[in-house]
Parts: structure tokens; C-alpha cells; sequence
């Protein structure tokens, strides 16, 4: 069907849609209680919209819808494909698929609390997400010594004659020593449960009973364990600030504007006291009404977010309100009230919040501006150190890492404006070397990258450097130009960079250049080499893991192919293969009974 087809018959009914432009991506993602008004609508009259809808309107060439029972659904599901698909014409939070959470597994028979990156439907406990990693790490240091649960990455708990350190130094109850039942384990972990929402008058309530019961079972030992941990645990809550004595339960979100962006603050209240707060950044709002930011924030956010308080207090009111508070009903299992206050004491917690966005805002831009100008300061002072022409706008620089010759893979990393373009990143496999060579792989990876810029240009190499820097001294830089001017691109600055007295060698000249200690120009250099080092080392780690389960896989009896991708997938590492019980592989379904005891025989496991 063509667009107008399907324009002419879509349903009456609840929905998503999603626009789709000529190369078949979506860019931009809606929800509707009518899908035939909603979408309609911005056919009509369109220049009566705003310039980003009528930018938008311009690129529509398809569409597609899903029909839902509710308009609920349809939320749900809009807030779920903007996550994954990410359009360009929705707001998203700025770098959000990179903010961490904490996990609680409690779908573990001793459970752990790790960070994570992912919310997944696994049976566990998230909370966040964090978008400072100062506040995260604080977090975990406070838990670790509050609740000693166990920090060990299995998740089933292996039995052990002897405890790690962890246990000695009273960080760790010790599961895999039989130390803990998994009982009096599981109180631990709801107590800490109770502190991550914010419950911690339950907290210290719970441990005052646990600490007398077990005097009066004349447990002294367990019950001076507890007095230790109450007191802790008094002595955070001491510190918190109060915010309202009628010991409410409140997310306070408010924002401020700045230059095609918007900074978001969330205050997080719970029985009163402030806890902590967070800050989120969202791209392409200037055409937007401070309604319809604070809609989409409340949207994204909550989506993400485990459970929400029983009130949440807003800055602007919210477009769609009724079907949003049944969302955040529904995710907390109760009533969730969305109020814009006019007056009295809450209006001053949000005008609170908004200035505390404000100055976040504010320093950031400061910070960028720092950042930029440090940027253009290194630039200038290389151009004058390393006598260019002009000021180097891309700098390219190439390392090789290999583990006494083999997996030699190489790195190119690129600099723009002083700034790393990580989409600009290529790494490579060394083809033509044998052994420990870095003067031969240095030569390999030269070439291939500018012959690619001869003939097609394709993957980032038809943008040619300003200047190029090889990690390493004379040999590599000798390696590197001598291939450089059989291709006919020695017009091109190159550097050889010496990792210990940081000196830069150059074609044709005896004397190092020596940048001056703590300059721009040199941290600038030293954060290019590193990165360089780090993208290198990162791929040469990953197929050096790959090549150790296949060799160990390789060489068991029953694992075929098959067998061997699925373990992989299913376990990620050989540590982790090795590490599996019978159960466990027979989670696989690729795997059969003979094929797990092959293995675990093999491992030296038998059962």
C-alpha cells in the first residue's frame, strides 16, 4: 500500500505509529487514541506546524501502526520502541542507553547487587538509573559495608572450605562457607532492599527486632553484629536531610532551558527526606512548549525508572495526564497522583529543584566551553611545536598489540577538533605478519588504510588526516613513512610517539621534539596515544578470549559448532563454561546429557 492508502484506511482506534523516510528508518515514534485523527493530522495544514514537524512531515515516505486495546498499551509500547529504535525526531535523553542501574538479584537463592547497564525481565530488583558514577560507587561503598551481602560474580554459590577476604573483614556473610543460612541471608537482603526505596525507618525497626530476639536467645555475638549494623545504618539516616515532615513519598521533577537543550533535575523524597537526585539532558527542545518537554521526561524516564512514588510533583503540567498517571499506577500497583503545585511549600521544592537545574545547566556549559577552549589551545600549541602549516584539525594515531606475536590486531583511533569521533574508530586483524613484528604491522596498517582511500574511501578513510602518530619510536615512524611515500602521501605530517620520555620523532630529523610538561598540547597527545593503547588492547583481548574457547572447545569429544556458538552465547566466557554445572548445560538447548558429561569429563568435573 502507499502512504496515502494508508493514510485513507487507518482505524479509529488506539495505537503506535512509526514514520519511516525513504531509506526505510524510523524517525520518529507516537502513540495516539485515535490513529486516523492523530496521524492525519500532520498532513494537514502543514505549514501551520512547526519548522522541526514540517522537517519531520518532508521525509515521511512510509509508516506503519500497531493497534492496542488501551490507550495505556499504547504508552507503554511508544515509550518501548523510542527506547529501541532511538528516532531522530523524539527527544531522547542524552546518552541514556549508557546510564547504569543497581541490581539486586533476588532471583538468586543467596542474592548479589551489581551494576548494570541493562534492565532486563529476569526476576531481579533495578533501581536507578545513575547518572552520576560518583553517587553509584558512593552507593555501593555504603551498601558493601552496611549489608555484607556476597560480591562474587557466580551466580549460584559454590561451596568452599575457606571464605574469601570478604568474609574475614566482615564484608561478606560468607554463603559459600555455610556461614549463613539462606534464611537469615534473605533478611539481609530485604532490609537492603528497604534501604535502596528509602524505607530505612523499616530498616532500623527490622534490625532492632532481629538484634533482640537474638539477645534474648542469648545469641550475644549475632545480636552485637546487628547493634553495629542499626547504628550504621542511624548514623546514614542522621545525615539526610529532611524535607517534609508529613513523611511523604515524592519525586520532585523540574527543568531549565538552554540553547537547544533542556536540563532536567529529579529530587528523590522518600518518607520526607531527601535522598539523592539525578540530572538528564534532552536534545532538540527548542521548538518544543515546556509542556511538551516535561511530557516526554516524565514518559522516558518512568520507563525506565522500577517503581514510582505515590506523588510526583511537577514543574509544568503534562499533556495526556490521565493516561500517564494510570501508566504509573499500574508499575507501582497503586494510585500515583501527578500534581503541579500553585502555592505553599511544594511550590518552593520544585522552584528549588528548577534552580538546582539551572545551575547544572549552567556548569555544564561552562564545562563544554573549558573543554573547547583547552581544545583550540592544544591545537595552537602543537601546530607551533611540530612547525605544521596549519592547525591539525584530524589527527589519526595507529598501535599494535599481540601477545608474543599472536592475535596482532592494530588500532586506529581519530581526533577532530581535539575531540575523539569514536564512529570514525577502525580496528585490524594483521594479515601478512608472522611473530612479534610492530615495525612490519606498523607498515601493514599504513597501507591498508590510505590504499582504501585511493579506491573507494568507504568506512571513514576517504577524510584524510592532518596529521598521522604511530605509537612507538624511530622503527615504527621509519615502517610507517616508508609506505607512506610509495603511496604517495608523505605530504602528510607524521609522528613517532616514544612511551617513556613521551618524544615525538619526525622523518629526517635527529632531534626529538619535546613538548613542555603540563601543557595542553602534550596532555592532548598522551590522551590520543592512550585511547589508541585502549581500542587496540580491548580488540586484541577479545579475540584472544574467542581463540580460548574455541581451542578448548575444539577439543572435546560431541561439541560441535553448533554447540560451541550456543555455549559461547549462553555463558560469554570459557571461565564461565568451565564453571557450569550439569544443570546448567542442560539449559542449553543445544546441549544433550551425553554432550554435558563429555564436557564436564573433560574439565576434570565428572559427575
Amino acid at each position: 500500500m502507499t502512504l496515502e492508502e494508508k493514510l485513507k484506511y487507518l482505524p479509529a482506534k488506539p495505537g503506535v505509529y512509526l514514520m519511516k523516510d525513504a531509506e526505510g528508518q524510523i524517525i520518529y515514534v507516537g502513540k495516539a487514541r485515535s490513529l486516523t485523527a492523530r496521524v492525519r493530522s500532520y498532513f494537514r495544514g502543514v505549514n501551520s506546524h512547526t519548522a522541526k514537524v514540517q522537517a519531520l512531515v518532508e521525509r515521511i515516505v512510509d509508516l506503519e501502526y500497531i493497534v492496542t486495546d488501551t490507550e495505556v498499551e499504547a504508552l507503554i509500547l511508544e515509550c518501548n520502541l523510542i527506547k529501541r529504535y532511538r528516532p531522530r525526531y523524539n527527544i531522547n535523553m542524552k546518552d541514556d542507553k549508557h546510564y547504569p542501574y543497581l541490581k539486586v538479584t533476588v532471583n538468586e537463592e543467596f542474592p548479589r547487587v551489581v551494576v548494570t547497564r541493562a534492565m532486563k525481565k529476569d526476576g531481579a530488583k533495578y533501581f536507578g538509573p545513575y547518572t552520576q558514577v560518583g553517587a553509584l560507587r558512593e552507593t555501593m561503598r555504603l551498601l558493601q559495608k552496611l549489608f555484607p551481602v556476597r560480591r562474587c560474580r557466580q551466580p549460584v554459590v559454590d561451596k568452599k572450605s575457606r571464605p574469601c577476604l570478604n568474609a574475614h573483614i566482615k564484608r561478606c556473610l560468607a554463603p559459600c562457607g555455610g556461614q549463613v543460612s539462606a534464611v537469615e541471608y534473605g533478611e539481609m537482603v530485604k532490609e537492603l532492599i528497604l534501604f535502596l526505596e528509602g524505607r530505612q525507618d523499616k530498616v532500623i525497626k527490622r534490625l532492632a527486632d532481629r538484634m533482640n530476639a537474638a539477645s534474648a536467645r542469648l545469641e550475644y555475638e549475632k545480636a552485637a553484629k546487628l547493634r553495629d549494623q542499626l547504628q550504621a545504618v542511624e548514623n546514614v539516616v542522621s545525615r539526610q536531610k529532611i524535607i517534609s515532615s508529613a513523611q511523604e513519598d515524592q519525586d520532585i521533577i523540574a527543568f531549565a532551558r538552554g540553547n537547544n537543550e533542556v536540563c532536567v533535575q529529579v529530587f528523590f523524597v522518600r518518607q520526607g527526606k531527601l535522598l539523592g537526585r539525578n540530572h538528564f539532558f534532552l536534545k532538540g527542545t527548542d521548538e518544543m512548549s515546556r509542556s511538551e518537554v516535561m511530557t516526554a521526561f516524565v514518559k522516558q524516564y518512568y520507563s525506565r525508572a522500577e517503581q514510582p512514588p505515590k506523588e510526583v510533583l511537577l514543574q509544568e503540567k503534562l499533556e495526556d495526564e490521565e493516561v500517564i498517571a494510570a501508566w504509573l499506577g499500574d508499575k507501582r500497583g497503586s494510585k500515583v497522583y501527578l500534581k503541579v503545585p500553585q502555592r505553599g511549600e511544594k511550590l518552593k521544592l520544585v522552584e528549588m529543584v528548577g534552580r538546582n537545574a539551572l545551575m547544572q545547566l549552567q556548569e555544564d556549559e561552562l564545562s563544554r566551553q573549558k573543554k573547547e577552549m583547552s581544545g583550540e589551545q592544544a591545537l595552537l600549541e602543537l601546530r607551533e611545536r611540530l612547525g605544521l602549516e596549519t592547525v591539525p584539525q584530524r589527527i589519526e594515531c595507529y598501535d599494535i598489540s599481540n601477545t608474543q606475536g599472536t592475535n596482532s590486531v592494530a588500532s586506529m583511533v581519530v581526533f577532530e577538533n581535539g575531540q575523539p569521533k569514536n564512529d570514525r574508530y577502525r580496528r585490524f586483524k594483521i594479515k601478512t605478519v608472522q611473530g612479534p613484528d610492530d615495525f612490519a604491522s606498523i607498515a601493514e596498517v599504513i597501507g591498508r588504510r590510505f590504499r582504501r582511500s585511493e579506491h573507494d574511501g568507504e568506512g571513514g578513510f576517504n577524510v584524510p588526516p592532518d596529521v598521522v602518530i604511530v605509537d612507538g619510536g624511530k622503527g615504527q615512524l621509519s615502517a610507517a613513512r616508508r609506505v607512506m611515500h610509495q603511496l604517495g602521501v608523505a605530504h602528510i605530517p607524521t609522528f613517532g610517539l616514544a612511551k617513556e620520555e613521551e618524544l615525538l620523532f619526525q622523518e629526517n630529523s635527529s632531534e626529538p621534539i619535546r613538548l613542555q610538561a603540563n601543557s595542553e598540547a602534550l596532555y592532548l597527545v598522551q590522551r590520543i596515544r592512550d585511547e589508541a593503547h585502549r581500542f587496540a588492547i580491548t580488540y586484541h583481548r577479545s579475540l584472544r578470549q574467542k581463540e580460548s574457547i574455541r581451542s578448548l572447545l575444539d577439543e572435546v569429544p560431541g561439541i560441535g559448532p553448533k554447540r560451541k556458538q550456543a555455549l559461547l552465547k549462553r555463558f560469554g566466557s570459557v571461565k564461565k563454561i568451565s564453571q557450569a554445572d550439569m544443570e546448567e548445560l542442560l539449559d542449553v538447548p543445544e546441549m544433550n546429557e551425553k554432550a554435558a558429561l563429555q564436557l564436564l569429563e573433560y574439565l576434570g568435573r565428572g559427575v
